[in-house]
């Protein structure tokens, strides 16, 4: 029998039964469905013994259309499994960061979504950089002068954490402002931490779009993400909040601009945050794909071609493999 691991968020651990808002219950309900042995851990509970890398895993099984989890945790070499998905939420921090040095350990015929040294080494936001027709005018710093600066060349800004995710700690900041060097401050903690600072895009007034790519391929279907609460950015997991989204040519030729380097760092899963014709975040640690949203949406099984893509990802780990061999 195929094995395969999921290393998920402590949060998502707690609450693992039935919750179709979240993407892994859907892939190790369909991985369990079609024939996988899935054994879920997280972070913390990885460790090393000498070379060896091991988890304290908890078994899982499928049943009247939901999943469950083992009371009791097993400890089990990681090189044991066929394929390993990492997907603790950010922040990625050193906790983070040392469980992927656990991950370095792995054998090379396990095939690990996203790769360690990817998750590692890779920041969710300052990646966009690496394709600049693609991402919109931007600075990396935590010098407030310089944020000023950006700010009242460009009228409006918004400013993110380098290491959150689910839109925490992100300011929007107009030129007009009476709170310019309180907010700037806050971002930055008073100048000890880098952030992003983007150009504004107006077109956020009708949402983002989430683009999902699969081992070089962005996909036919994506979700809207409207703003909710007055606010200019989506933050709530809502259905009234997620609506159709309608790929363009353009949008979809993005894989000719982004798909060899994300491949080539050993990114296989990632979720594309696409303000018209910029990415604003390219999501690699633990990318939602909205898959309760899309079926219904789409009126497709999308966890299905989901599982069909990274089948052939697997297989083409195991060709790549032989070949050097």
């Amino acid at each position: 029998m195929k094995k395969a691991l999921f290393i998920i968020d402590e949060v998502e651990f707690k609450y693992f039964e039935f919750n179709v808002l979240v993407t892994d219950f859907w892939l190790i309900k369909t991985f369990l469905e079609k024939g996988y042995k899935i054994d879920i851990t997280t972070k913390h509970e990885l460790f090393l013994e000498g070379n060896t890398p091991y988890g304290l895993t908890y078994s899982t099984n499928v049943e009247k259309n939901n999943i469950f989890k083992s009371e009791t945790r097993n400890k089990t070499c990681l090189n044991n499994y066929k394929i390993i998905f990492t997907r603790p939420d950010p922040p990625v921090d050193i906790d983070f960061i040392n469980a992927t040095y656990v991950l370095d350990y792995v054998k090379d015929d396990v095939f690990c979504i996203n790769s360690q040294s990817a998750l590692r080494n890779i920041n969710e936001k300052l990646y966009v950089n690496k394709f600049p027709s693609l991402a919109p005018k931007n600075i990396v710093t935590s010098e407030s002068e310089l944020i000023k600066k950006f700010l009242f060349e460009n009228d409006e800004i918004i400013i993110k954490p380098l290491n959150k995710c689910f839109s925490s700690g992100v300011f929007y900041l107009n030129k007009t402002d009476k709170n310019i060097n309180a907010i700037i401050s806050a971002a930055t903690d008073n100048g000890k931490t880098k952030v992003m600072v983007q150009k504004f895009l107006k077109e956020i007034s009708n949402g983002d779009k989430r683009l999902i790519f699969i081992g070089g391929e962005i996909m036919d279907y994506a979700v809207t993400k409207v703003a909710t609460n007055n606010d200019f950015k989506f933050n709530e997991h809502k259905k009234e909040n997620l609506i159709f989204g309608n790929l363009t040519k353009e949008q979809k030729e993005m894989e000719k601009i982004i798909s060899k380097t994300l491949l080539d760092d050993g990114v296989y899963l990632a979720g594309l945050d696409v303000i018209d014709d910029k990415i604003i975040e390219i999501n690699i640690t633990s990318p939602c794909f909205f898959i309760n949203e899309i079926n219904s949406l789409y009126n497709i099984k999308f966890e299905e071609i989901i599982f069909n893509k990274i089948e052939m990802l697997i297989n083409k780990h195991i060709e790549t493999l032989f070949t050097k061999c």
